[in-house]
């Protein structure tokens, strides 16, 4: 009978789940071990790089962040020392991120171009929620997702972000998931003062079928910013700046 109520439940068992195994494995050395978050290992990708240059504990902003463990990007990070910036519009979700990644700064807002307050639309299954209203139709229409509600969020660009948090610092991660409107906060991040060393997008596509399309514009622009491909998953791309790799 509530739908979004028992879905942000479900999401809170699975967080509550990899919260678990973190305890379990917490005497492990976490530099050597394969232990991964991410829907494909891509937290294992992103830490061997960093490892190769030598950098053991990094900054991150992680947009979109959805949950504090399940499904993560930056989770191995803070659990190995990290901290960083969680950016999650969805109010009930980021509750979870109070609780469970204090050290960290979690921001309950929508990141964009332009400032404001933005329609949110909330899917039933809340990894799927956008602000992009044409994704959310499409969604609805031919992926049959379920709608839950529509809901008004304050957005900021991520250029005040890093001002305001990181003190114009530029992050050494960033982890991009904003269904859809990636590209755009993408082009709107200043490169040239706040430009990160790498940088997790996903680009793909929703699909039930699986068979999404990936978005060839993100792998364009960002190697027109300096940056080349270091792997895929098919879901994600991970893009490592040019200049660090080879510095």
């Amino acid at each position: 009978e509530h739908p979004l109520e028992d879905n942000i439940i479900m999401n809170s068992i699975k967080s509550k789940i990899s919260s678990i195994i973190r305890k379990i494995f917490k005497m492990q050395d976490f530099s050597r071990s394969k232990i991964s978050y991410s829907q494909i290992g891509e937290d294992l990708l992103i830490r061997y790089i960093f490892n190769v240059k030598g950098i053991k504990n990094i900054s991150y902003i992680d947009i979109g962040a959805h949950d504090p463990f399940y499904l993560s990007n930056t989770a191995l990070f803070y659990e190995t020392g990290s901290t960083g910036i969680n950016v999650e519009a969805n109010p009930v979700l980021f509750n979870i991120f109070e609780v469970s990644r204090k050290k960290d700064i979690n921001l309950n807002i929508g990141i964009c171009e332009k400032e404001g307050d933005l329609d949110f639309y909330v899917f039933h299954e809340t990894a799927l929620s956008t602000f992009n209203s044409l994704e959310a139709e499409r969604l609805v229409r031919e992926e049959a997702k379920i709608l839950d509600k529509k809901i008004k969020v304050n957005v900021v660009s991520i250029n005040k972000v890093i001002d305001k948090y990181l003190k114009g610092i530029a992050p050494d991660f960033l982890n991009l998931d904003a269904e859809s409107m990636d590209i755009a906060i993408l082009k709107s991040l200043n490169f040239d003062k706040f430009a990160p060393k790498v940088i997790c997008v996903e680009t793909i596509s929703y699909s039930n079928t699986f068979f999404g399309v990936k978005n060839e514009e993100i792998k364009n622009f960002l190697i027109s910013k300096g940056y080349f491909l270091f792997g895929d998953t098919y879901v994600n791309s991970i893009f490592v700046k040019r200049s660090f790799w080879l510095g």
